[in-house]
């Protein structure tokens, strides 16, 4: 009888629980469910925002491509200009030299044709005088050679009277003739002396007129070729042009892809924060056991030990642990990739990544303390099951409610805020186009201090600032 009513009284307690807690298990299993919902919207815009990032990147980087091939357009095109102007000058010079050959030529020729008027009034006058000389003669050799008049040779002789006197009257007449014939010659010799130098002179007017020409020809020729280059000239300056117009173009469409870029890193920024509140609210409600080793590769071991130097290179082996211990716990949390190359290579959270810190460490080899502090961590060892770190002050800046200060940097599992203190130190101040990668925390300060002491370290790196599940 008693062991029947205790068997009551217990199914009657587990009917009462059961009652009890099934609403409970079941409005928390909804509020989940709506959380990573809210966690799915939220992954979609920052996949949209981080495909339109990729693409004005592509476009930055053809437009940028486009205007270098327009500034070598524009190099090539000036030298081409220089050769023509150089070519234009040339023709110039020669333009020039023909111009005073023309010139001079034009001076011989008005000297030639001076000349020229010059002999032909001197022939008129000879024509003239020959002319009248020859009627003069054609006059008196009518009245003494031929027969008849009163004064015909033969009247002369006739009246002279004595042979003495027709002797002498003889070579008189005989000396007239001579003097006529000569005068005569005279006058056909200068006529013909005078035709002969006309002719000269003519035959040199030709030569001139040849060579005017000529020149005249080369002048036209060599106009029309500096015509043509002056032309090619125009149209290379206006290529010049044409080619920094596009230039202009370019930069302007560069700056406003680059506003552009940097509105949607920002938006990225704000998104991903969101995110990292959302994962936070519902890791705070099913809190995951992300304890445990971890079958590693060679490889990650080397991120993985690159990573803490780069994080924590300055802090104390308790600090690297730490450190260690976030990758870790992300690696196996359903909220982050599930590697530790995927956790450490997670867009937007590192900055030592991002920075190329720790690819450099990698390719020196990190020291021998963060490679056992990384072995350790995959072994499953741990510092907490936090998922989140910082610098105090970045922490403080934040409001981050609850956290664990392990040398200079607070850890914490959830990323939860309480309403800032006024604090006497200002705040950063947001700008309206950031300059730098937007994150939610401002970049770190780069820390090249690998040594294992426990001075401070100023790399505020590897806070979180943005979760991605990549799963």
């Amino acid at each position: 009888m008693k062991k029947g009513f205790i068997r009551l009284s217990a199914a009657l307690i587990a009917t009462a629980v059961f009652i009890t807690t099934s609403p409970y298990q079941t409005c928390m299993a909804d509020e989940v469910s709506d959380l990573k919902q809210q966690e799915e919207k939220t992954r979609d815009t920052i996949s949209n925002l981080e495909k339109q990032t990729r693409e004005t990147k592509d476009s930055i980087k053809l437009l940028e491509e486009q205007r270098k091939e327009a500034e070598g357009n524009v190099s090539e095109l000036k030298e081409e200009s220089a050769e023509l102007k150089s070519e234009i000058d040339g023709y110039s010079k020669k333009l020039d030299d023909l111009s005073g050959q023309i010139e001079q030529a034009e001076e011989a020729m008005s000297d030639v044709s001076a000349q020229i008027v010059e002999l032909n009034d001197e022939l008129d006058t000879i024509v003239k005088e020959k002319e009248e000389r020859e009627t003069l003669l054609k006059k008196r050799m009518k009245s003494v050679y031929e027969r008849g008049g009163s004064k015909g040779m033969l009247q002369l002789v006739l009246e002279a009277g004595s042979f003495k006197n027709v002797l002498n009257r003889y070579v008189y007449l005989e000396s007239m003739v001579g003097y006529d014939r000569q005068k005569i010659a005279e006058c056909q010799q200068m006529a013909v002396e005078i035709q002969d130098k006309l002719a000269e002179v003519e035959k040199k007017e030709a030569e001139i007129n040849a060579y005017q020409e000529d020149l005249d020809s080369k002048y036209s020729e060599l106009e029309s070729i500096t015509d043509e280059v002056k032309g090619k000239l125009n149209s290379t300056n206006s290529s010049i042009l044409a080619e920094r117009g596009k230039m202009a173009d370019y930069d302007n469409q560069i700056a406003e892809l680059d506003r552009k870029m940097k509105a949607l890193e920002s938006q990225t920024a704000s998104a991903q924060a969101e995110l990292a509140k959302q994962i936070a609210k519902r890791l705070s409600i099913t809190r995951e056991d992300t304890s445990g080793s971890y079958s590693a590769s060679g490889t990650e071991l080397e991120w993985l030990a690159a990573t803490i130097q780069a994080e924590a290179g300055g802090e104390s082996y308790t600090g690297k642990l730490a450190v260690g211990s976030v990758i870790m716990n992300r690696v196996k949390s359903s909220a982050f990739p599930n590697s530790i190359t995927g956790v450490i290579t997670q867009n937007m959270q590192f900055a030592s990544y991002r920075s190329g810190k720790v690819e450099l460490i990698m390719a020196a080899g990190a020291n021998s303390t963060c490679v056992k502090a990384a072995q350790e961590v995959i072994g499953g060892a741990r510092v907490g099951d936090y998922l989140f770190f910082m610098t105090k002050y970045y922490a403080d800046y934040y409001g981050i409610s609850e956290y664990t200060m392990i040398g200079n940097h607070a850890f914490f599992y959830r990323w939860v805020t309480k309403q800032k203190e006024e604090s006497p130190e200002p705040a950063p101040e947001p700008k309206p186009e950031p300059t730098a990668e937007p994150t939610p925390a401002p970049e770190p300060e780069e820390d090249d201090d690998d040594d294992d002491d426990e001075e401070e370290d100023t790399d505020e790196g590897g806070e979180v600032e943005v979760p991605i599940d990549e799963d």
